[in-house]
């Protein structure tokens, strides 16, 4: 993974990363939340999967069911965010839109994504903390504000 500071001003960081075919985009992405300690960042992305699976919370049920795509995809829209947890964790909630050799989409919660060729994301951090915790009524982890 390649990246660049692009703007600080005033709590504000914006950067740019490059992720490299191979790469685990969720587990790229908060590694590098981590490094730079990030906390209330919102990011966007576009790029390519060699793979990909997907989550879909059934609110009856409380439970994702995962969707594996094992071709390769265009990431056509990725949008979520960066908080940390009460204990102190960076944990990514993103969604994306994924575009099929056929023209056809598949999208959701993003699970894991392996890159290929490449994922270029836009991350920009808020002078504001957030926090992310256990919601009673869904069991899912949500944001605190």
């Amino acid at each position: 993974m390649r990246h660049k500071l692009l703007e600080d001003i005033g709590g504000r960081r914006k950067f740019v990363l490059a992720l490299d075919a191979g790469e685990d985009a969720i587990a790229t992405i908060t590694a590098f939340a981590q490094a730079q300690n990030l906390s209330a960042t919102s990011l966007t992305g576009i790029g390519a999967f060699a793979s990909a699976s997907l989550g879909y919370f059934n609110p009856a049920t409380k439970e994702f069911r995962q969707n594996d795509i094992t071709d390769q995809t265009e990431v056509l829209s990725m949008i979520g965010n960066i908080a940390v947890t009460e204990d102190g964790n960076h944990k990514m909630h993103v969604h994306v839109v994924l575009g099929c050799i056929d023209a056809t989409t598949r999208g959701g919660h993003l699970i894991e994504g392996s890159v290929r060729p490449t994922l270029e994301i836009v991350l920009e951090e808020s002078p504001a903390h957030l926090t992310r915790g256990i919601d009673a009524k869904s069991g899912l982890v949500l944001l605190q504000p």
